[in-house]
């Protein structure tokens, strides 16, 4: 199974390279013509979403129907794809953190563990996750 990259997965979302577009949608057409699938790797995703954020402008709204197309392709296996649709009913829920830290929560989760401790209090509220205390300091 051929994995993809991060830079492959942007161009398709932002559809700003007619000849990467056309070159990705030849890809998924033998892809789907040979039975098969695409892996994408979690932290694949994770930088991703990242790039779609800070480079291209991605809002919140956005984002989240990317993440989920990409969810939706058949050609396409995401790695650890429970968590990663855990991590975006959270991302959706209001006062949510960033996708990053309800992937990690997620991911902590899948695997039984937890809760994920932070310094973040937006993602200390989030199910899955604690604020961790900062040390107390001597007078």
């Amino acid at each position: 199974m051929s994995v993809l990259d991060t830079n492959v997965l942007v161009r398709w979302i932002t559809n700003d390279d007619a000849a990467q577009c056309a070159a990705i949608q030849q890809l998924l057409q033998a892809t789907l013509a040979a039975g098969q699938r695409l892996y994408v790797p979690v932290t694949v995703l994770l930088e991703t979403e990242w790039v779609l954020r800070a480079r291209y402008g991605f809002d919140r709204t956005a984002l989240t129907l990317a993440i989920d197309a990409l969810l939706s392709v058949p050609e396409l296996e995401l790695m650890d794809e429970i968590a990663v649709e855990r991590a975006l009913r959270l991302f959706r829920q209001d006062g949510a953190p960033d996708f990053a830290d309800c992937l990690h929560i997620s991911l902590a989760g899948l695997v039984g563990q937890g809760p994920l401790l932070t310094f973040d209090l937006r993602a200390a509220s989030t199910e899955g996750a604690l604020l961790l205390p900062r040390a107390m300091q001597d007078d």
